[in-house]
């Protein structure tokens, strides 16, 4: 899952190309558009419930059809919490799938 900063400006293909040099890695991007935290938006009590629904519009569904072991890499810290919260799945940062496959 790429952030949205990382979206907006730079894109997640080089995310993509580190991941797919890892010998055995089968990586595939999935339809994620906004995991709804916005930063600490979504850790705001008042904003908790249209923070968790932005999750619920792409993100969270996408991660849960998917099956057999699989691991969510995303970049962005709060959209790593976001994932832990709105799925129970835990995502990983981009360096720590590198450092598993040393």
């Amino acid at each position: 899952h790429g952030h949205c900063h990382q979206k907006a400006l730079v894109g997640t293909a080089s995310a993509m190309t580190v991941l797919n040099a890892i010998e055995g890695c089968n990586v595939e991007e999935i339809p994620s558009g906004c995991c709804g935290m916005a930063g600490s938006f979504g850790f705001e009590e008042e904003h908790f419930d249209i923070s968790m629904s932005i999750g619920e519009q792409t993100l969270f569904p996408a991660i849960r059809e998917q099956s057999g072991d699989f691991a969510v890499v995303a970049e962005g810290v709060s959209c790593r919490q976001q994932i832990q919260d709105g799925t129970g799945k835990r995502a990983m940062h981009l360096v720590e799938v590198l450092a598993e496959a040393l």
